[in-house]
């Protein structure tokens, strides 16, 4: 990939764990002369990628104009500026109104991948999320708290009645409610998994069913920085082996360019 010479970098961070930011979300970290991070979300060892020099600005506490002007006067100035997102830029990192401003300013950007909170869990979990004959797919979603409303017709309950494996971020404040509301879809005994701070310090793990989370939630003192994830693959034992590397697979067969 090629880089403009002075651009905003919206830079995946990673799910807490300072070791787990991409190669290439390193490198820039360590070219850009200005870094905005998110507070205490951003583990003290990222930052010490940033050049020696270089300015670093928290924005846990900014608004977003101030945001962007940062990146704007920075750009200006004939920065290169590293704008780290916690997890993965592509969901729940408020880049897109971010990168709506500095359309509107006339400032180059590019976007970085990082490792999602999601998948971190699951790493933890030390499960797959898509299981042969159990389930093939998955939803990230959220619930509304304090925070901006959901679409209409993105429920819990939408996605619930389709059976498939969820994701629910920014809802352990609402277990009570996640768990009311996937009931009637899941059943009592589902298995449930949450995971706090996934890759950080002080992690800690849940495993259990949906009749049972939000006690086990409650009596943990989990409110925050939590993955909660709901459906049979959590404790799929008993399915067949993927056709992918199946003996039975015709291997012949050469792909023909097109």
């Amino acid at each position: 990939m090629e880089f403009r010479e002075m651009t905003v970098f919206f830079i995946g961070a990673g799910p807490g764990a300072a070791d787990l930011i991409t190669v290439r979300g390193r490198d820039l970290l360590a070219r850009c002369a200005v870094c905005l991070y998110p507070g205490s979300l951003t583990p003290p060892d990222l930052l010490a990628h940033c050049p020696a020099d270089a300015r670093k600005i928290d924005t846990a506490d900014l608004s977003l104009d101030r945001i962007v002007g940062e990146l704007v006067a920075a750009d200006r100035a004939g920065h290169d500026v590293a704008r780290l997102c916690s997890g993965d830029p592509s969901i729940y990192s408020a880049v897109a109104e971010q990168m709506r401003r500095l359309d509107a300013a006339g400032v180059a950007y590019q976007v970085v991948p990082g490792v999602p909170a999601f998948a971190a869990a699951a790493a933890e979990l030390g499960r797959e999320l898509t299981v042969p004959t159990v389930g093939q797919s998955l939803v990230i979603t959220r619930v509304q708290a304090r925070s901006t409303a959901m679409p209409p017709g993105e429920t819990l309950a939408t996605f619930a009645a389709s059976g498939t494996t969820l994701a629910v971020h920014l809802a352990i404040n609402r277990i009570e409610q996640v768990v009311a509301e996937l009931l009637p879809h899941y059943g009592a005994d589902c298995p449930v998994a949450v995971v706090h701070r996934a890759s950080q310090p002080g992690q800690h793990i849940l495993r259990g069913v949906l009749s049972g989370i939000a006690e086990d939630v409650r009596a943990a003192g989990i409110d925050r920085a939590a993955v909660i994830f709901v459906g049979r693959v959590l404790a799929a034992g008993n399915f067949p082996d993927s056709y992918l590397y199946s003996a039975a697979r015709d291997r012949s067969a050469k792909l023909r360019p097109r």
